[in-house]
């Protein structure tokens, strides 16, 4: 299995052997309508399929697009780039000690002020209308769980991380930059409900942010009741044009029920299978003060 190179909250790289099992392997078009961080789209595609992954989140396709079109030798190169310039820690080269620093106690304080000045730097360039996604990688890369994070107001605002460009994210990169390119695979932002539903042999993958959860991408109130009831009527108009879908959520978590999801599924119980998948979120970003961990993940498919 192939780890994508950012970390995107709601990742499903530990699902995908339980996926695998349920989904398909006759079809002509994959569509992944939530892409994150495409670890999905790049591991459990059948590979003569032409595939599809949208997101809306505009960085996020930008920075997918970016290391599909760019050269391995040559993302490798700016990174050092911007290593050299702004004065981060290098560990592949140079080691912890050099820093004076251990792998346990990372390297926050180290990079901490040339980070703040990347990220001052990148959002500038925002301002001024230019997306500059070797620095946004290099944000990635040296920020706090390797997110990719943004404020209301459109800033890059992730904190900076205990880690730098090492030999793990190194080789996250060159395998996703492998992968990617052995794929028929676009990369499309768009909102989900703008995504054609009626083309013929087409199975599609959901993965949409959970309205119970307090992940990164809903902590703004970026999905709602109504993108949540939007999303249903739209898996329901794939089963009534022939084509499948499999979608990923929750019922419940930590106390809380997805009751629209839920009803939705009572519904179309003699239409809908759900498959229950086994997956704690205990060491997740999903976690608030409450750590119970208990998460009753499951997968709705309608075939």
């Amino acid at each position: 299995m192939t780890k994508s190179f950012i970390n995107y909250p709601g990742g499903k790289y530990k699902l995908l052997p339980q996926l695998r099992e349920h989904f398909p392997n006759d079809y002509a078009r994959f569509v992944d309508l939530f892409a994150g961080s495409a670890v999905v789209s790049t591991n459990l595609a059948i590979e003569n399929a032409d595939i599809f992954a949208f997101d809306i989140n505009e960085y996020l396709i930008e920075l997918l697009r970016y290391v599909q079109n760019s050269d391995y030798e040559e993302i490798m190169q700016n990174m050092m780039n911007i290593i050299d310039e702004f004065g981060l820690s290098d560990t592949f080269e140079h080691g912890y000690d050099f820093y004076e620093a251990s792998s346990a106690n990372g390297l926050a304080s180290i990079n901490k002020q040339p980070y703040l000045n990347l990220r001052a730097t990148y959002n500038a360039q925002l301002d001024a209308g230019f997306m500059n996604h070797d620095v946004l990688y290099a944000l990635v890369v040296f920020g706090f769980n390797n997110q990719l994070r943004f404020n209301k107001a459109g800033k890059f605002n992730n904190p900076v991380g205990k880690r730098d460009f090492n030999e793990k994210m190194r080789e996250k990169l060159r395998q996703f930059k492998t992968r990617v390119d052995e794929l028929n695979i676009q990369f499309e932002h768009s909102d989900f409900r703008e995504v054609e539903v009626a083309v013929p042999g087409t199975f599609f993958y959901v993965d949409p942010p959970y309205l119970i959860t307090t992940a990164v991408y809903n902590e703004n109130g970026g999905w709602t009741p109504t993108d949540e009831r939007d999303l249903l009527a739209y898996l329901d108009r794939i089963h009534e044009l022939g084509n499948r879908f499999a979608l990923s959520n929750v019922f419940s978590m930590k106390g809380r029920i997805n009751d629209i999801l839920m009803d939705w599924v009572a519904r179309n119980e003699d239409q809908y299978t759900v498959y229950h998948l086994n997956k704690s979120y205990a060491n997740s970003n999903y976690q608030t003060d409450e750590h119970s961990g208990i998460t009753d993940e499951v997968l709705v498919v309608n075939y």
